[in-house]
């Protein structure tokens, strides 16, 4: 993927820089700053920023499933109203992620077309990947965060002062059992299908693809006596998964080579991903069609660059998920929706 090289745009090899011997290694993100009600350190001390309505913005693409992750997060949590959102064209051309209208930076930086002018504005020597999302500041005119796992636990906490919105998809009775879960779902089914799908040598593909499967059907057998992965809550992980999930028969399964299996032949996994697409607002964060457009338009993976009429899927069909025990969503007081 073009990337920048202190400060300025370098278009370079799809991924080039994140290759080695064949196998795909996701390079790091690096801004990783917070934001907390009253502007206190978070969790780890990490220097904070107060939060506010209407400051901060997040620049996001529904082609990108990490980005997915913060939309959706965005909206359980009644956001709407207080972050606002930016949203980038799915194809990533030789300027990376662009915007069809120039979309508003604050006035700091102004209006941008480029997601690398984000960037420059927060490190003018900046040398990396660009990537979405990315939380900014429009008051400082800088990111705040770029990395998702970061991003949708700060969405869950620092705002609910402002939206009354007391649901908690991070609750320090599961966080043990969530981050089991957490930890395996990233390395061999969230990252495992771009290990499969940018795979340069077979020996790279068979691993990665041969850990993705063994990964779902553990899933599979998981979800078959558990309504979401921690139990009888819905936390992060399952949105976590959710957006891989997803996007899996629409784009993975024939653009990545991931076609031993479908998701749709899983009965639980499928199940748990109509129930979660099921929910208020999850549906408006997912576009098939921008997802399809975009993983089918990078060439390195699609040399045609054709995007395919299928397949039809029906995420609004019956979930089933009801058999089993679940109470919703931890601070909501009863099931939800």
């Amino acid at each position: 993927m073009p990337q920048l090289v202190d400060g300025e745009w370098v278009r370079t090899d799809v991924a080039a820089s994140e290759m080695k011997d064949g196998a795909f290694h996701r390079e790091p993100t690096r801004f990783r700053n917070w934001i907390t009600a009253d502007g206190r350190p978070g969790p780890d001390g990490q220097p904070a920023r107060r939060a506010e309505a209407g400051r901060y913005r997040l620049f996001v693409s529904y082609l990108c499933p990490w980005a997915s992750r913060t939309i959706a997060m965005r909206v359980l949590k009644g956001l709407e109203g207080i972050v606002s959102l930016a949203v980038a064209d799915p194809v990533l051309g030789d300027d990376g992620w662009a915007y069809r209208e120039p979309a508003d930076a604050g006035t700091r930086v102004g209006r941008i077309r480029y997601h690398h002018q984000l960037y420059t504005a927060s490190d003018p020597t900046y040398t990396g990947k660009v990537s979405v999302p990315v939380l900014w500041d429009m008051q400082e005119g800088s990111i705040v965060n770029n990395e998702s796992a970061e991003i949708i636990r700060i969405l869950n906490t620092a705002f609910d002062r402002l939206s009354g919105n007391r649901l908690d998809f991070y609750p320090a009775s599961l966080r043990k059992e969530i981050e089991r879960w957490n930890e395996p779902i990233y390395t061999r089914v969230n990252n495992g299908v771009y290990r499969a799908g940018f795979a340069k040598t077979q020996a790279a593909y068979d691993e990665a693809v041969a850990a993705l499967f063994d990964m779902l059907d553990e899933l599979e057998s998981h979800l078959s006596t558990h309504r979401y992965l921690a139990g009888e809550y819905l936390t992060e992980a399952d949105l976590r998964l959710f957006v891989t999930l997803v996007r899996f028969d629409a784009a993975y399964y024939g653009a990545f080579k991931c076609n031993i299996r479908r998701i749709e032949d899983y009965p639980s996994l499928s199940g748990h991903l109509r129930e979660i697409y099921q929910w208020p607002g999850i549906r408006e964060s997912v576009r098939i069609d921008e997802i399809k457009r975009g993983y089918y338009s990078l060439r390195n993976v699609n040399p045609t660059g054709i995007v395919p009429a299928g397949p039809a899927i029906d995420f609004d069909r019956p979930h089933d998920r009801d058999r089993l025990p679940g109470r919703g969503v931890f601070g909501a007081g009863s099931m939800f929706p």
